[in-house]
């Protein structure tokens, strides 16, 4: 496979790394207790889904 036989300046370098952005994930109210968890996934403080308990949470 051939290699590159010009160097790319820094600005085209930063270009193609321009999209490179983290993002925060997206978050929702559990609707039990009120703490933001991830949409889709049982909350972590209350085990709760969709209304029903699916997770026994053990407090500290």
């Amino acid at each position: 496979m051939a290699n590159p036989t010009h160097r790319h300046s820094r600005s085209r370098r930063d270009k193609r790394r321009a999209n490179w952005k983290g993002e925060l994930p997206t978050l929702v109210e559990c609707p039990e207790c009120k703490e933001k968890k991830v949409p889709h996934k049982a909350c972590l403080l209350c085990g709760t889904y969709n209304g029903r308990k699916v997770l026994e949470v053990v407090s500290k």
